[in-house]
């Protein structure tokens, strides 16, 4: 059911927010949602904002969850964020990237500007 979805979701973008806090990156906001989508992890890395897509696969057997995040879900995250720069009043050169982390079973992997 929908509800326990959600629950194995927000367990892994916390553990995925650790994994990033232990790297130096600042966590801004978690599960930014708008009319244009929602992103996992709004983080800050030095000069940079990091729009963080969390994926999570039990095993490789479904691929890979990188593979998860495909062109249209991409253009999906971009909009989402453009939305919460705007808000935000963040300046239009503001450097921004997209990472994913991908969680397979215990590990945990970060591929940064991702797309």
């Amino acid at each position: 059911d929908l509800m326990n979805k959600r629950e194995i979701g927000s367990r892994y973008e916390e553990a995925a927010a650790a994994f990033l806090q232990k790297q130096g990156f600042r966590i801004l906001e978690k599960n930014f949602r708008c009319r244009q989508g929602e992103i996992d992890l709004v983080c800050r890395e030095g000069k940079e904002l990091v729009f963080t897509e969390v994926k999570y696969r039990s095993d490789v057997s479904c691929g890979s969850p990188f593979e998860a995040v495909d062109f249209r879900k991409q253009e999906k995250i971009r909009r989402t964020a453009l939305f919460y720069l705007c808000r935000y009043g963040y300046p239009e050169n503001t450097p921004c990237r997209f990472d994913v982390v991908g969680i397979t079973g215990d590990s945990i992997q970060l591929i940064r500007n991702a797309f």
